[in-house]
């Protein structure tokens, strides 16, 4: 095609863990891609189990790129799908959530992972939405996530969302649960333009429409931070077929056009984009989305790939043909931060303890007789057990025991460890404190289910 770039190419993932490398990266790797601060990769493999850590999660999250954008358009009549009209952009938040991969074993019986949402990290991906969508004439920002159930951490995305939005007056802001929102992807997708997610509900949507255009195989997608750009398919590996000639090379050919078109090279990147599009309207079709009648020829990886180049300078002629304009970068810049007050009015603590809740109860009760502080509530798995719990609420080994101060007075922490000391003298095993603050009056915690 012409593409005017001068490139160095390194292996990651699967084979340098078998190296011995337990980051599936080396160290003149990461040199190499702070060097050249543009890069398009393939799908790699990270090994199941052994506690080794996504090295895709790594990248995006060591060189701070915090925004996954994934286009996914309908090729319809010439890639089958349901949804003809399908045209949307999924921008997933690419560092935080669930995705901070911050986990622990506390109990015999009991895991946990601490999803962290951010003020800053929340604000920054929703301005990039919003400004993506003005840039490129789309016209509306959908919010999905889960605040109705979360109200804390999805609830702050939520609320800056709608405190974002006003700055952004032509461009239609809703927001949707989840859950229904994703239902509603799956069958009605042309209800949405760009959609803004947190992390993981972002890489569960962004597949879904992905493969209701009509195979996963097929959209690229890119990873935007201030300084870094990473450009890659949206699916994962596939080692099990790695070697056979017949994976759809599209999603990496898209994100390269991604990346082309983020260089600079922007009538480059319409070529290739415009010669792939001829090359599905002549009916040369992968394995994925061959279908008998309506494909000409079942392609292998590298005559699909000839296809496409027998067509460079040919454009579409049902299918819109693409005109990139290498649209300006967006540059987000964050609103001031007012800091609020923040007091300390109690703690919960986490035991591991098999036994009788009502004893625990008494037992802790009598623990923190204090004119200052006091047990509150006690729950398991979320749900409060004492005082006065259902005896037929189902109970492991994990506790958390709420301690509260009186008249909500502020708290000191020599208080805190006081009753800690407290608590150990008498046997109970402690595994994990959270602090119980209030900010400007307004309580940084949720109430037990129950209580």
């Amino acid at each position: 095609s012409g593409a005017s770039l001068i490139y160095d190419e390194i292996q990651i993932g699967e084979s340098v863990y078998h190296k011995g490398f337990s980051s599936g990266i080396e160290d003149h790797s990461w040199d190499i891609l702070r060097q050249n601060k543009v890069f398009l990769k393939s799908p790699i493999t990270t090994p199941q189990g052994g506690g080794v850590k996504s090295l895709n999660v790594t990248i995006r999250k060591t060189m701070g790129l915090f925004a996954n954008v994934r286009p996914c358009v309908s090729l319809h009549p010439f890639v089958t799908t349901k949804h003809p009209d399908l045209d949307v952009v999924i921008i997933r938040e690419n560092e935080e959530d669930l995705y901070a991969g911050i986990e622990h074993r506390q109990t015999a019986q009991v895991t946990q992972a601490l999803k962290l949402i951010t003020h800053p990290g929340s604000e920054r991906i929703i301005r990039y939405a919003f400004e993506y969508a003005r840039i490129h004439g789309r016209k509306k920002v959908t919010c999905l996530c889960k605040d109705n159930i979360m109200k804390i951490t999805d609830g702050l995305f939520h609320q800056i969302f709608k405190d974002v939005s006003k700055e952004y007056p032509e461009i239609e802001a809703s927001h949707w649960i989840i859950d229904i929102g994703m239902a509603k992807m799956a069958v009605a997708p042309e209800t949405f333009d760009v959609v803004v997610l947190p992390n993981l509900y972002g890489d569960i949507l962004s597949d879904i429409a992905a493969e209701i255009t009509g195979s996963v195989g097929i959209a690229g997608s890119s990873n935007i931070g201030e300084d870094f750009a990473m450009f890659e398919a949206i699916h994962g590996s596939a080692p099990t077929i790695a070697g056979q000639g017949i994976a759809n090379p599209s999603g990496l050919l898209l994100g390269a056009v991604m990346m082309l078109n983020h260089l600079g090279q922007s009538d480059i990147a319409s070529t290739i984009h415009n010669a792939w599009l001829k090359t599905l309207e002549d009916g040369f079709h992968t394995a994925d989305i061959y279908t008998e009648g309506l494909s000409v020829e079942k392609c292998s990886t590298e005559s699909f790939k000839q296809a496409v180049i027998d067509r460079l300078g040919q454009l579409p002629t049902t299918l819109d043909s693409v005109k990139y304009d290498c649209s300006r970068p967006i540059h987000v810049e964050l609103a001031a931060f007012s800091e609020p007050k923040k007091e300390m009015v109690g703690v919960d603590v986490f035991l591991d303890y098999v036994g009788d809740k009502q004893v625990l109860g008494d037992s802790l009760s009598e623990v923190s007789d204090d004119d200052d502080i006091y047990l509150r509530v006690i729950t398991n798995r979320g749900v409060k057990v004492w005082p006065d719990g259902c005896d037929d609420t189902f109970c492991t080994d994990h506790w958390r025991c709420r301690f509260v101060s009186r008249n909500g007075q502020s708290l000191a922490h020599p208080k805190i460890l006081s009753l800690l000391q407290k608590i150990h003298d008498n046997g109970f095993d402690f595994i994990k404190l959270e602090m119980l603050y209030t900010f400007d009056g307004k309580p940084g915690y949720s109430l037990a289910q129950g209580e």
